[in-house]
């Protein structure tokens, strides 16, 4: 394993419904932040698409590519048994979970946000989202959240168009997964989307149909050069990015900026 420094990307949290439970744990002590271990997968093409993410970790967050040499092979074991892609189902725990490190993912092992539900007889947290100190499920292994996030999908009328498309069409599961009342963000799909083109995530699907991974060409960003009087609020505005996102795609831990520099904006 390596051990990286690097930013924390901030992400959105998008949570299901209810709460109900018998057992809980307190709010605690804020936890601390987790030192960035960039996995050695044993699938060795999935290894060779973490080392092309760890190639471009300039541009790229890599915490987040931390989560993905983690958890890739999770999500595309859910996806041969419950045909969900696996490049949703990690866009999904990154997004959600803030590349695993939102506070409710720490306390909780929580990646998807599930929330209680009425008949949860399993462990709980209390944390504010929609409301204060809201019940969600505490899992002993992050991979059981995996697996419950699978089961959400699976077990809900909802969702059940999604299962009709083709099984690596990320685009219209992200679309989806919005249409049919998962997330409130009418930007949603997006972030998935942007999610998964940025590092590449629907590699993973082709792994899993055994389809062949094209190399890809030299890739030009479309950038910003920083003028006087620009904030990373104005260009994330300009750009349709929230700065949170502006600031993954650069690699920032701190929103200082230079005139003449240059930062990625797609």
């Amino acid at each position: 394993m390596r051990i990286v420094k690097a930013s924390v990307s901030v992400a959105l949290l998008l949570l299901f419904v209810s709460c109900g439970s018998s057992k809980s744990v307190s709010k605690g002590k804020r936890i601390p932040l987790p030192k960035v271990v960039i996995e050695k997968p044993k699938d060795k093409k999935v290894k060779k698409e973490v080392d092309k993410l760890v190639k471009k970790k300039a541009n790229l967050d890599v915490r987040t590519v931390a989560y993905i040499s983690k958890y890739a092979e999770v999500a595309m074991e859910e996806m041969k048994k419950n045909k969900i892609p696996a490049s949703i189902t990690l866009a999904q725990g990154i997004l959600e979970s803030g590349s695993g490190v939102s506070q409710l993912a720490l306390k909780s092992n929580n990646h998807f946000g599930v929330k209680c539900h009425v008949g949860w007889k399993g462990d709980y947290v209390k944390h504010d989202d929609d409301e204060k100190q809201e019940c969600f499920r505490k899992y002993k292994e992050i991979e059981t959240s995996y697996k419950d996030h699978s089961e959400f999908l699976k077990t809900r009328s909802r969702y059940d168009a999604l299962f009709k498309l083709k099984k690596d069409d990320y685009k219209g599961w992200a679309k989806g997964l919005r249409k049919a009342g998962y997330a409130t963000d009418k930007r949603y799909p997006e972030k998935l989307i942007r999610l998964i083109e940025t590092y590449k995530l629907n590699n993973y699907d082709k792994i899993v149909l055994k389809k062949k991974i094209k190399d890809d060409p030299k890739e030009r960003f479309k950038k910003h050069k920083i003028r006087k009087g620009d904030t990373l609020y104005s260009i994330s505005r300009k750009h349709k990015l929230s700065v949170e996102e502006l600031k993954a795609l650069n690699n920032l831990d701190s929103n200082t900026i230079s005139i003449g520099d240059e930062l990625r904006v797609e």
